[in-house]
């Protein structure tokens, strides 16, 4: 049965989205992609030259069938935001973007006072907004009536792999949302993807996991092959928790028994 991941009216196979930084190399990045099946993947606009196409960039080595999501990496301020996805758009790269604005150097936390003026500036001039967030439900839905197209919290700061932290909050957010929710940030290995996908996130979206990993193409396949077996159980739908055994060979109706 198809399941696909529907952002702003556009239809995704893969509910993975991986990035493009911290690779050792752009063909691991490649084979990485590959081995993940990823249908879109994330570029800091203020870490590529955008003028530098056609000599070796970034831009060069990414597969050409991939969709490219402009990310505001590195962005302190709502002004550097709206700046830096602008530039995004005017280098052709897309009227989408991942928002980022920064609100702490050391835990990378964003600045969410920030990210809202940012994120209904950017819908007004007609952009795909998908804001990175915290894993908080108040803040979330306020993206959300600003007009983001999904909205991304964290699991866990930014490239610490700790895995999902606050997995209560992650459930609410997705109650609460009419518009997809993806996961973005903490994720370290297949187990951690899986569990976010079994609490009922739309997607997981990650970089250092696999671009870390002692083998990144070994770790991207495994992400691919977590997220949607996580995915299939959350539709599949759990047992309950009980405190206490309950029986898999039942002995009722058993002859003799």
């Amino acid at each position: 049965m198809q399941d696909d991941l529907v952002i702003a009216n556009r239809s995704f196979r893969s509910r993975l989205i991986a990035g493009t930084g911290k690779y050792s190399s752009s063909e691991i990045m490649r084979l990485a992609h590959d081995a993940a099946e990823v249908e879109m993947i994330t570029v800091a606009v203020r870490r590529v030259d955008l003028g530098a196409r056609g000599s070796g960039s970034l831009l060069d080595a990414i597969d050409p069938r991939l969709m490219i999501l402009p990310n505001t990496a590195g962005c302190y301020t709502a002004l550097d935001a709206i700046r830096t996805a602008r530039l995004g758009r005017e280098n052709g790269l897309s009227e989408w973007v991942k928002l980022e604005v920064i609100g702490d150097e050391r835990t990378l936390f964003p600045d969410n006072e920030a990210l809202l003026e940012a994120t209904r500036v950017l819908v007004k001039e007609g952009f795909i907004v998908l804001p990175y967030t915290n894993d908080d439900p108040v803040v979330c839905r306020k993206l959300e009536d600003a007009g983001a197209a999904a909205v991304m919290p964290l699991g866990a700061p930014i490239g610490s792999g700790l895995g999902i932290q606050n997995r209560n909050n992650i459930v609410i957010i997705k109650e609460q949302a009419s518009v997809p929710v993806i996961v973005d940030a903490g994720v370290g290995t297949a187990s951690d993807a899986a569990l976010a996908m079994e609490l009922g996130v739309d997607g997981v979206l990650m970089n250092t996991g696999i671009a870390g990993a002692g083998d990144a193409v070994a770790m991207a396949e495994a992400m691919k092959l977590a997220v949607r077996a996580g995915r299939l159980a959350y539709r599949a739908g759990r047992i309950p928790r009980k405190r206490y055994a309950s029986a898999s060979s039942p002995l009722e109706g058993v002859i003799g028994g």
